[in-house]
């Protein structure tokens, strides 16, 4: 169940066919969850709680394909590898993994497995892998790193178009999100002519700051009870098909960080909160691959500046959308040490938002 399934509609935006982020042409979305054991933490046993999403930025093979993208952190307190690279050129030349703190290097390390298994014989890869976490150690054995090269190669596999499962899936299986049940969400919007499309591993807030559509719906909830329940992240991929250059790119990132304030994030001192925005509508760059020779000089097509505000309106909607997605569809969890995260009831939430309807 999703936030529009209880009437609950976030500004005043069209989404795209599926409200996700796979609006945007080509943007395809796998998940590998896991999820096994109950009772006390032993680490390297489980409990269980985690997994990995993988975002194929567009039909091609990303590692060869690349697009201009750019980057915006709220608060550092998290990872995103291969920064300097996309910060230095301002190009995604990879898929986008998101997954737990502890996993970042095994879904980095598959990534440039999967490029290598891809390439001719005699070819060598190049690679710079993007890979996002949040960490969900409350819920999850996340010591006992148990995600493989084999489940993010499953995520990759499976990526699709479409719908996207929500909630407690892939990298967003163990996260806690405003002192509830959290994870992955996705909304989109189109704008003229163009479409922006929003992903999130929401794993931050605390519940008391907890807002929807302008109402602070969570002073009215009961205490979440955990302890330190803002020492969470919020990852956030927005994708669109306009023709944006880098800093442009890297601005829609940043209002992705507004989407979060909208909801009550505040960028808390021990949160990780980082946005990454690619755009599809160049498909003519030349490949980052090592072995590449690419044109002296080539054209592209940019959407001017003055134009650009419907993006960021589209971009702030979406985000917090997502959010909200996230957070109605994710369920009451328990997992390590027998701790249970409830899972934030959609219908509770639509009468509190319009009470008496």
């Amino acid at each position: 169940m999703r936030a529009r399934d209880f009437a609950i509609v976030v500004g005043t935006g069209t989404p795209g066919p599926h409200n996700a982020i796979t609006d945007v042409p080509g943007v395809r979305v796998g998940h590998t969850t896991l999820v096994a054991g109950t009772g006390p933490r032993v680490v390297g046993q489980g409990p269980v709680r985690t997994g990995v999403t993988v975002i194929l930025p567009h039909e091609g093979s990303a590692f060869d394909e690349p697009l201009y993208a750019g980057v915006h952190w709220l608060n550092g307190n998290g990872e995103m590898t291969g920064m300097p690279f996309l910060q230095e050129f301002g190009l995604l030349a990879s898929p986008v993994g998101l997954t737990n703190t502890g996993s970042v290097g095994v879904v980095r390390d598959a990534f440039v497995e999967i490029e290598v298994g891809s390439l001719a014989r005699g070819r060598q890869a190049w690679s710079l892998p993007v890979v996002a976490e949040t960490w969900d150690g409350l819920l999850n054995d996340i010591d006992g790193q148990h995600v493989t090269a084999a489940h993010v190669k499953e995520a990759y596999e499976s990526a699709s178009g479409g719908p996207v499962a929500e909630g407690a899936v892939g990298g967003g299986t163990g996260m806690i999100c405003h002192g509830f049940k959290g994870g992955i969400g996705t909304a989109s919007r189109v704008v003229d002519g163009y479409t922006v499309g929003v992903l999130v591993q929401a794993n931050h807030g605390r519940r008391d700051r907890l807002t929807v559509n302008g109402v602070n719906v969570g002073r009215s909830l009961p205490a979440s009870g955990l302890v330190n329940e803002e020492a969470g992240s919020i990852i956030g991929i927005v994708a669109t098909d306009a023709p944006l250059l880098p800093h442009q790119c890297r601005r829609l990132a940043q209002r992705a960080s507004l989407g979060v304030a909208r909801t009550g994030g505040a960028g808390e001192n021990s949160s990780g909160d980082g946005f990454l925005c690619f755009s599809t509508g160049n498909r003519n760059l030349p490949a980052s691959a090592l072995d590449a020779r690419g044109p002296r000089t080539f054209q592209v097509t940019v959407l001017a500046d003055d134009h650009i505000d419907p993006l960021f309106y589209a971009v702030i909607e979406a985000t917090e959308e997502a959010i909200v997605n996230a957070l109605v569809a994710a369920e009451t969890m328990t997992g390590a040490d027998d701790l249970t995260v409830p899972g934030l009831d959609g219908a509770s939430l639509a009468e509190m938002l319009n009470p008496g309807t």
